[in-house]
């Protein structure tokens, strides 16, 4: 896609796109606004033309317009090409020589299909007294609110599927919308109908409530080109800008929840799109901000949506906590009676974990030994699933205070289930690591990379233009660290260094030997955290092969194998011939971009 990126980025100013998020005034030679990431009140973000980049000296990030797109919108790579593709008009799929020819062409007439019938949603909506009624007088919305979420009305006798053909659209087009059925009837009939939107803010699909009586309450559009509902996060696109500075979601279950929330002011509020939570729902929200909060109920479904929500969240180190009240039914309702209301039950939120155990002893009768084993059953397969020790240990002792039992009867009792016949079972079916690494080897191996990094000429060049201002944070602490050991280091920055490592060892063209010993042990240091995450793996695999929790087992599963594969591709890669070929393609590519 290097091509279809540098036909983009020749295709748009920098500071117009960037003005379109930043207020910028001309200082010279540079255009200077505002910070988006930071709340600072003098100007300190400046953007270069000439060199078609862009500086925040008060959260100390910079890049291109691709990193500024993806900072802030939240997006990855991907995601904010495609956006500046739409904004330069290009087709990226004639750049993709896998996908079909005619896919771009298709996602446009769908996009096309679905803004007609936002449009002809509202006209209805303003025709019919009923729907106008019902959602002013019954779901208290505004007239702005209406107007600013596109929300209408598809009327008992819908016409689009008529309008639509009428604008030359095909019934089959139509129905690759999702706006028609199976048998060519209209999919949405007698429904307020809301826009589902992507993150960038077009309509993609809708989701039509029910005026009156009927089944299903909620219609939403099936699987398309464009819509995912395990993707798809309702309201994301109006609430980025305050999830970022609230520095936290509220992930609530009905899309008209978002939408009174959003309307009493409280933005940093989504949903998912008519499903159940997923990691990708997850992974989109961990771009703007690692703290959620979940607001479902708190019946066994509530308790066991945010169980799979505490397990889905664990590979993206989320911090999840839980919003509850019983004073209304829903957020909706809630606010009705008063937005501090709302607003006071979101800050009395409570941790996951914790909260989930304690709808678990609701539940029991700690004064018996039937009620305390239930209990410790229940709350020892959640917090198995935790990855981080220290965590695990919290709610131990929580679980002990909870029960009386003892930390170490409760440890027991969580790996119980290990029998000694199904571990050799496993580790025959995947290979063990040949050693283990100590903490020394980790020291050694950075020591080596920062040995090396120090006669990098442009070092102090790369770390100006690093977009990842932990990654320089981190090339900071471990230069204390080797030099003086007054910081301890971490797992995540040897992570973090690695990533500098590859940017670094680029630098070193011409000099193949060196490059050779730096990316050495820039795989070592990555083997040792693959086969720790290995071993921790394993071992859990193990313990829930007994649990009957097929769902967990299958996650495992995936992702040891994952590691396997990582780790078998790691050993096949790293001999000095491997290297000499890397390191070759690489500077050819420098050489042809120069």
């Amino acid at each position: 896609m290097q091509d279809a990126k540098e036909e983009v980025r020749a295709k748009l100013a920098i500071e117009d796109v960037i003005g379109e998020y930043v207020q910028l005034k001309r200082a010279g030679r540079y255009w200077r606004g505002l910070s988006p990431f930071t709340n600072e009140k003098t100007p300190s973000f400046f953007v270069t033309p000439e060199r078609d980049i862009w500086h925040d000296f008060s959260s100390n990030k910079g890049g291109d317009v691709f990193s500024f797109v993806m900072e802030v919108e939240g997006l990855d790579f991907r995601g904010a090409l495609e956006l500046l593709a739409r904004k330069a008009g290009v087709d990226l799929s004639q750049y993709d020589e896998r996908a079909p020819r005619d896919i771009n062409k298709r996602k446009e007439r769908i996009l096309s299909m679905n803004n007609i019938a936002l449009n002809y949603f509202q006209r209805e909506m303003v025709k019919s007294q009923e729907a106008s009624k019902y959602i002013s007088d019954k779901r208290h919305l505004t007239r702005e609110t209406v107007m600013e979420w596109g929300i209408g009305y598809a009327p008992e006798k819908s016409q689009l599927k008529q309008l639509l053909i009428e604008k030359k659209y095909t019934e089959t087009e139509i129905r690759g919308a999702g706006l028609i059925g199976g048998r060519g009837g209209e999919m949405f009939r007698s429904r307020m109908m809301i826009p589902l939107r992507d993150g960038q803010g077009q309509t993609v699909g809708f989701t039509g409530r029910i005026i009156g009586d009927g089944e299903p309450k909620y219609l939403n559009t099936p699987a398309t080109i464009l819509y995912d509902k395990g993707r798809q996060v309702f309201g994301l696109n109006f609430a980025k800008n305050a999830i970022r500075a609230e520095d936290f979601t509220v992930l609530v279950e009905g899309n008209l929840d978002v939408i009174s929330s959003h309307q009493a002011g409280i933005k940093n509020v989504v949903a998912c799109a008519g499903t159940a939570l997923t990691r990708d729902h997850l992974r989109a929200l961990s771009r703007l901000s690692r703290n959620v909060r979940l607001c479902f109920d708190g019946d066994r479904a509530g308790v066991a949506a945010t169980e799979r929500a505490i397990v889905l969240s664990e590979p993206l180190e989320l911090k999840l906590s839980v919003i509850s009240f019983d004073m209304a039914k829903d957020p909706d309702e809630l606010i009705q009676l008063g937005v501090n209301k709302w607003r006071t039950v979101i800050d009395k939120h409570v941790p996951a974990v914790e909260w989930v155990i304690n709808q678990y002893a609701a539940r029991e009768d700690l004064t018996t030994a039937d009620g305390k084993k239930t209990l410790t059953s229940q709350a020892l397969k959640l917090i198995r699933g935790l990855h981080d020790p220290v965590e695990i240990e919290f709610y131990l002792k929580q679980l002990s205070d909870l029960t009386g039992a003892s930390l170490h009867i409760l440890e027991q009792k969580m790996y119980s289930n290990v029998t000694e016949k199904k571990l050799p079972k496993i580790k025959r079916e995947i290979k063990t690591p040949r050693r283990e690494y100590s903490r020394r080897d980790e020291q050694y191996f950075l020591n080596q990379i920062f040995a090396i990094t120090l006669k990098v000429a442009r070092l102090r060049s790369i770390l100006n233009n690093l977009r990842d201002e932990y990654l320089t944070e981190t090339f900071a602490k471990l230069k204390y660290y080797l030099l003086d050991e007054k910081v301890e280091i971490t797992s995540e920055m040897a992570d973090k260094m690695a990533e500098l490592e590859i940017i670094a060892s680029q630098e070193l063209s011409g000099n193949t030997e060196e490059r050779i010993l730096l990316l050495s042990n820039v795989l070592e240091l990555e083997k040792l955290k693959l086969r720790s995450k290995f071993e921790s793996l394993n071992t859990e695999l193990a313990t829930v092969l007994d649990s009957g929790d097929n769902e967990r087992v299958e996650i495992l599963n995936g992702a040891v194998n994952g590691l396997k594969r990582d780790l078998n591709l790691l050993e096949k890669t790293s001999s000095r011939d491997d290297f000499v070929g890397l390191f070759a393609v690489w500077d050819t590519r420098k050489e042809s971009q120069e």
